[in-house]
């Protein structure tokens, strides 16, 4: 380690690391720990594996990012100068006033240096950085996938395999001396096109038509079509090596000539700062949490309002599973919203583990018993319940009516919507909207530029999405979190920074006196209606909406009063003196004498016709009624007929004649086999006992520190034993190793060594074979050997352990430093 020798590998640069420096690589890059690398070279190795650096990449910022792609198209190794200029450009460009640019690209490109570094994507000193090869192959030019930079190859790989007499021809028109020695050629050409003098020379000879196609091709794609005979300043370019060929139809542009022509800049807009978030409005932040907490409201009631509509059961699983287009609409439909707003708000109370599947044959939507402990909670509770859900959830609503990758319809609670990046964007959306000052509603351009510019590759998505979900995502997350009463007005809400930074006990706190209190009592009106001048106590809410339907919503709920509502209250159980007594002691206002009426008037014919199973029959102790019934002429596709003077058979399954006899004016009541009156009871459907639905996780968990902690030193511990000096026997002497393999030594030798290490308390290299057949080297300090067994210190787990010693292929002792 004390050594300043540059490191001519991967490897030896990350073994030159500390051990803080090693743990932040494996923090940033979580998938090189599963498994835990055996050795600094097996980390190295898997560190450079193609789907490791694709990762990487895709976590880059646009600047860093930007780095990366300079390093690929600049020569392997490159120092930090050369790098600088082809960001900076070599500052010849007509005059273009880049001194504020170059100045930032040059503070900003240290720290972009860094972060490749720390990701193992670049090693080396600054005198000769390296980019990872697998890195390199994914940025650098080829015709099948073009570079980043929209440069093209080199004069030497694009003249790979040139005739030497093409090369000749193209020295003579550029009037470069000739040789026959290839190399030298393609020398000569490269030289004249890094020399800006002599290249502006020779491009000041060009016709004006040839400087267009330049202009063309100079930014990328490099790349051009020609016909077998070209236009003249097509081959004014090509006898001078400006195009060079790439098959018989395409050419290129070589990559120094287009970087003489861009001034020596790799990229045309270098991106070193991101780009700041502007504010759209400034609010007044109390106005701003006024309005979040009403909408928070809102999204409570129509939750609420949701698991009341399937309380009974709800619609019916497809059979791919999800929820059927017209199920939806029928939400929609009751909830009074459109179905995109509707699907949010099925999959937030999916994803909250308040709805579920029931699990049975028929199998159907409805609350789980969770539903009832949060409709419990305090409405400050219940909302950070769904705000904390959202946020760590990995479906997307937005993605509902759209398409999947084979074209198949996305539904509501179907299984494709997942989308592992979508927690991530959520976060991240609030948290720049979290840095602006209270009150300040952000500018969405420059929002998903920001983000754009923070994950330039995570765009990425199936064709059938588009080319960025994650911009969609951020959308969809604004969009959202006003509908939940995250942002109120465009703009964060005090309460829910409260959630993002201190958790969901300082959230409610703060949300709690903007809530309305419930009331306990309603405004009865003589035109059959109730109004609720604000949120209602439970269980008068609950009973109001069994005795009454909805009219209209908003800061004051109209109820309505009807037959079939009262009579839904009777089959509920309830008496007509229950429901008056439930009036009068709810009610501000006196109770109207049309209510009473009609309650009255709807009990007094509730049950006054009983249908069983026949398949079903009627009956009734006024004839007179029954004879009424057979005389409508509505009731003929019942296909009713006279059993007894008080009872009519049918040939319908009662269900459907107590719903056809509602429809005629009717108000029968549904009986058991032993004749006694069915009360249906509201909220007894529930699903067994669910938990919510786990988010899908975006590649392999953070580490923690613990476990960093113990992978660094267990790969120190395997580098050691796998490059430590061990006194080897003779070759072909018994216990001989080849290099690079487990030791192999008899049992009787494996014996001896470990005791004589214990006496000495020397540490011995072993090789090992554990009880799934794994083999591993280690390095182990006995300290004690007995009934088979050798107990010491194992440096790869820095503990002590015991270890069978049928198990140890072989043991060898450490070289003497030195």
């Amino acid at each position: 380690m004390g050594t300043t020798t540059p490191p001519r590998t991967l490897a030896e640069a990350l073994r030159a690391r500390g051990d803080e420096s090693l743990a932040g690589l494996l923090r940033a890059r979580p998938d090189l720990l599963n498994p835990v690398p055996n050795d600094i070279t097996q980390l190295a190795t898997r560190a450079g594996t193609r789907a490791s650096v694709v990762r990487a990449l895709e976590h880059l910022d646009r600047f860093a990012l930007q780095t990366a792609e300079a390093l690929a198209v600049a020569p392997d190794p490159a120092p930090y100068d050369t790098l600088l200029s082809l960001l900076t450009g070599d500052g010849l460009d007509d005059g273009e006033q880049r001194d504020d640019m170059g100045a930032a690209i040059t503070a900003a490109l240290p720290g972009a240096l860094a972060t490749l570094r720390e990701q193992a994507l670049v090693w080396g000193e600054d005198d000769r950085l390296r980019l990872v090869r697998t890195a390199r192959e994914l940025l650098a030019p080829s015709p099948q996938h073009p570079s980043p930079t929209g440069l093209g190859p080199t004069v030497a790989e694009a003249t790979a395999g040139m005739s030497p007499g093409r090369l000749q021809e193209i020295l003579a028109a550029t009037d470069l001396p000739a040789t026959h020695d290839p190399v030298s050629a393609v020398a000569a050409l490269s030289a004249l096109f890094t020399d800006r003098t002599r290249m502006a020379e020779l491009l000041d000879t060009a016709p004006v038509e040839a400087l267009s196609v330049l202009d063309r091709l100079v930014w990328g794609p490099p790349y051009g079509e020609v016909t077998p005979n070209p236009t003249p300043p097509v081959k004014w370019l090509r006898d001078r090596g400006l195009l060079l060929p790439v098959s018989t139809r395409t050419v290129v542009l070589p990559r120094e000539a287009a970087l003489h022509l861009r001034a020596g800049r790799a990229h045309r807009v270098p991106e070193p700062a991101p780009p700041a978030v502007a504010a759209a409005a400034e609010r007044d932040p109390q106005a701003v949490d006024r309005a979040a907490a009403g909408q928070a409201f809102t999204a409570l009631s129509t939750i609420e309002e949701l698991l009341k509509l399937w309380d009974g059961g709800g619609p019916t699983i497809l059979r791919a599973g999800g929820l059927s287009v017209r199920e939806l609409k029928r939400a929609a439909t009751a909830l009074d919203v459109s179905e995109p707003i509707a699907a949010f708000w099925i999959e937030l109370a999916y994803g909250a583990g308040l709805l579920a599947s029931d699990g049975e044959t028929d199998e159907r939507y409805a609350p789980t018993p969770a539903s009832d402990e949060w409709l419990d909670l305090p409405a400050e509770d219940r909302w950070t319940h769904l705000a904390t859900a959202w946020l760590a959830a990995t479906r997307t609503p937005g993605l509902v009516g759209g398409q999947d990758a084979k074209g198949r319809a996305l539904s509501a609670l179907g299984p494709e919507l997942d989308r592992s990046a979508a927690p991530d964007v959520r976060r991240r959306v609030l948290t720049l909207f979290a840095e602006l000052p209270p009150g300040t509603a952000p500018e969405a351009e420059t929002l998903l530029r920001r983000l754009r510019w923070e994950r330039p590759l995570r765009g990425s998505a199936p064709a059938a999405e588009g080319s960025d979900l994650r911009s969609r995502l951020a959308l969809w997350t604004l969009n959202e979190a006003e509908l939940l009463g995250i942002t109120g007005r465009g703009a964060l809400s005090a309460q829910a920074r409260a959630l993002l930074d201190e958790g969901e006990q300082t959230a409610a706190a703060l949300l709690s006196p903007l809530l309305p209190d419930p009331l306990d009592h309603v405004l009865l009106q003589a035109d059959l209606t109730a109004v609720a001048p604000g949120p209602l106590e439970r269980p008068l809410a609950d009973m109001l909406s069994v005795l009454a339907d909805v009219e209209s919503k908003g800061g004051a709920t109209v109820y309505r009063f009807t037959p079939g509502s009262v009579r839904r209250a009777l089959d509920a159980g309830q008496a007509a003196a229950d429901l008056h007594a439930f009036l009068a002691a709810h009610s501000r206002t006196p109770v109207p004498q049309p209510l009473s009426y009609l309650i009255d008037d709807v009990a007094r014919r509730h049950g006054h016709l009983r249908i069983g199973a026949a398949s079903a029959y009627v009956r009734c102790d006024d004839e007179a009624v029954l004879n009424e019934i057979l005389a409508d002429r509505r009731s003929t596709g019942l296909r009713l007929r006279r059993l007894a003077p008080t009872v009519l058979a049918a040939q319908t399954d009662p269900g459907s004649l107590l719903e056809a006899l509602r429809d005629m004016g009717y108000a029968p009541a549904a009986e058991s086999a032993e004749g006694d009156v069915l009360i249906t009871r509201a909220g007894a459907r529930r699903t067994p006992p669910r938990t919510p639905p786990a988010p899908v996780p975006e590649g392999p968990p953070t580490p923690d520190d613990t476990l960093l902690g113990a992978a660094v030193r267990a790969i120190r511990a395997g580098d050691t034993a796998a490059t430590v000096a061990r006194k080897e026997p003779q070759e072909g002497a018994p216990g001989s190793t080849p290099s690079g393999t487990l030791p192999r030594t008899t049992p009787a030798e494996t014996l001896a060594t470990v005791q004589a290490a214990a006496m000495t308390g020397s540490t011995v290299w072993i090789g090992y074979v554990n009880a799934d057949g794994a083999a591993s080297q280690r390095v182990i300090a006995p300290v004690r050997v007995e009934g088979g067994f050798v107990t010491g210190y194992d440096q790869s787990a820095d503990e002590v352990r015991t270890y069978p010693l049928h198990r140890i292929t072989g043991v060898a002792e450490l070289a003497e430093e030195g």
